[in-house]
């Protein structure tokens, strides 16, 4: 009988351990799970885009999820890709306002003992470093807001007297922030203008001059948080009714923190007569040199952007996805110049006025 009870108790350990193999064998093959903040947003989609290429060119399964910009919608979908064996997470993390939706997700995978990479929008070194096998994939964006303001002021020294619609000797500016709470927008907000003005003064002209003297905060933002072009349509289409040159308050200047809300601000001066049919143009300036930009750029109804790699961003993340996969070193083949410690690969800037 003992003999019977140890033999069965053998079977069963070698089972158990040929079902725990499997399973982990799955896991390691399992398909890598993209969750994307929101589909909508326009440089997402062209990071979206370019990732299905290489991931296919590579024999890589994957999943994409959209997460509408719901961070509990995402937190969910993570939950489901690590259920049904996902042997990886990469993530454009929806809240960026507090470190917890970020370290919420790296605790999931750490718990799963898959890695996780996040990527574009902003997650702190503390999250990041809280897992070895986590990394980080985005820009240095106060670089971005940095390059912008030089742009500008460069841009607005050579053409200041066509620009000053007034004639007042100022530079009147509307300035679109795109989120409260994310990193990429406070630093652009910041510095682009800051920098512009720094130009400016060296010049012996004065600084720029927010549109609303009754705005402190000096920018208007997307309340839903999406960066969006119809943010500011709405928005410019309002100020338009009240800042005119019949007024001789007109808005002479738009900078934008991302290329569809500076297409948004076209879209509504447009309506109102300008950038258009060879008519007076109000400069407009973005970030991302989405192809729309660009197109608006070369037809000049559009005047600067700064150049926010898509298809270099999803490179890496396909590199990092390899090193992960084949058990290499995990910033192997990835350009040394753009790994900044341990935890993150920093994709450069680039400044884009047409071609």
């Amino acid at each position: 009988m003992k003999k019977l009870l140890a033999a069965l108790l053998a079977v069963l350990f070698v089972f158990s351990f040929a079902a725990c193999g499997s399973a982990q064998g799955e896991k390691k093959a399992g398909e890598v799970s993209v969750f994307y903040y929101t589909f909508s947003d326009t440089y997402i989609s062209s990071v979206r885009a370019a990732m299905d290429s290489f991931l296919k060119s590579k024999n890589i399964a994957f999943n994409n999820y959209d997460a509408n910009g719901n961070q509990t919608t995402q937190t969910e979908q993570v939950q489901t890709a690590i259920a049904k064996g996902s042997s990886m997470l990469i993530v454009n993390v929806v809240d960026t306002g507090s470190n917890d939706a970020a370290q919420n997700i790296v605790n999931l995978a750490k718990a799963a003992n898959i890695p996780v990479v996040f990527f574009n929008r902003s997650v702190d070194e503390s999250v990041v470093s809280s897992y070895d096998k986590c990394v980080f994939v985005g820009t240095d964006y106060e670089m971005a807001g940095h390059m912008q303001g030089k742009m500008i002021g460069e841009y607005l020294l050579a053409n200041y007297a066509g620009v000053d619609l007034n004639n007042d000797g100022k530079i009147s500016y509307v300035m679109f922030k795109g989120q409260e709470g994310n990193m990429e927008a406070i630093a652009r907000t910041q510095y682009g203008v800051e920098d512009c003005d720094a130009v400016l003064t060296a010049a012996g002209k004065p600084a720029l001059e927010f549109y609303d003297a009754s705005n402190s905060n000096k920018y208007l933002v997307d309340q839903d948080g999406l960066w969006s072009s119809a943010a500011a349509t709405n928005y410019m289409s309002t100020v338009l009714a009240q800042y005119s040159e019949t007024n001789g308050n007109m808005v002479e200047l738009i900078i934008a923190n991302n290329d569809e809300m500076a297409l948004g601000a076209i879209a509504a001066l447009q309506s109102a007569g300008y950038n258009k049919d060879g008519g007076k143009v109000i400069p407009v300036f973005g970030v991302d040199a989405t192809d729309a930009a660009k197109d608006a750029i070369k037809n000049g109804t559009m005047t600067g952007t700064i150049k926010q790699d898509a298809e270099g961003m999803a490179q890496v993340l396909v590199q990092l996805t390899e090193n992960f996969r084949d058990g290499k070193a995990t910033f192997e083949n990835v350009d040394s110049a753009n790994v900044i410690g341990t935890w993150r690969v920093n994709i450069p800037y680039a400044t884009y006025i047409g071609e």
